[in-house]
């Protein structure tokens, strides 16, 4: 009878440092958070520019990127406790009467219909020479095995590849009127976590200046 598996073992990811995710099978990953456009609202030369400045950016790539949709419901809580603390400070009788009707009608809203919101994310891999992951993996007799700090020159130095992948493809989504922002470990992990534990009620993702618009 067959042992059962733990859920980590299906997940591909070995850790998260840096801003980087590190995979079981030693590839890097670099996720950015990218803004959203409704193209059909754009005039006919804005569409044109917006092609043809996505088309550049496609060019320009000797790498594959993905890019990934994230559907979610959406967390009206903070919305709701925000009104709540309103109704409490509230003198007007009116006012508060008005604002619990109102509040009564969004639960019920929410209640009766799912609002789903979606955030774009672009993943940036790297993988770093197969030689180098060898000679880390195993010691070859006659050869010095390398050690700790030198493991960690190697993540610094394919860190900073994998960064300048990131920036060449943030400069390519500005061509296209897209804004891409990298996202932190945290915001990394809380991405993974709600990605494997996709019934829980979600809250939007929080960036720390510069973010991308998610409306």
């Amino acid at each position: 009878m067959a042992v059962p598996q733990p859920t980590q073992a299906f997940v591909p990811v070995k850790e998260v440092r840096n801003g980087i995710v590190i995979l079981k099978e030693d590839g890097y990953r670099g996720i950015m958070m990218c803004s959203a456009m409704n193209f059909a609202l754009k005039s006919e030369d804005e569409q044109t520019a917006i092609i043809r400045g996505f088309q550049s950016f496609l060019n320009t790539l000797d790498f594959s990127v993905e890019v990934v949709v994230h559907s979610r419901k959406m967390d009206i809580r903070p919305y709701l406790a925000l009104l709540e603390e309103r109704l409490d400070a509230q003198q007007s009788e009116l006012m508060r009467i008005q604002l619990r009707e109102y509040i009564q009608f969004i639960k019920g809203f929410m209640d009766s219909t799912e609002i789903m919101t979606k955030l774009f994310y672009t993943v940036v891999p790297y993988s770093p020479a197969l030689g180098l992951k060898v000679a880390q993996s195993f010691h070859v007799p006659g050869t010095k095995k390398a050690t700790a700090s030198e493991q960690g020159d190697n993540f610094e130095e394919d860190r900073i590849q994998l960064e300048q992948r990131m920036a060449l493809v943030s400069a390519g989504l500005s061509s296209a009127g897209i804004r891409a922002v990298a996202l932190s470990t945290e915001e990394i992990i809380e991405l993974l976590y709600r990605s494997f534990n996709i019934g829980q009620l979600e809250s939007p993702i929080h960036l720390d200046g510069g973010a991308p618009s998610r409306t």
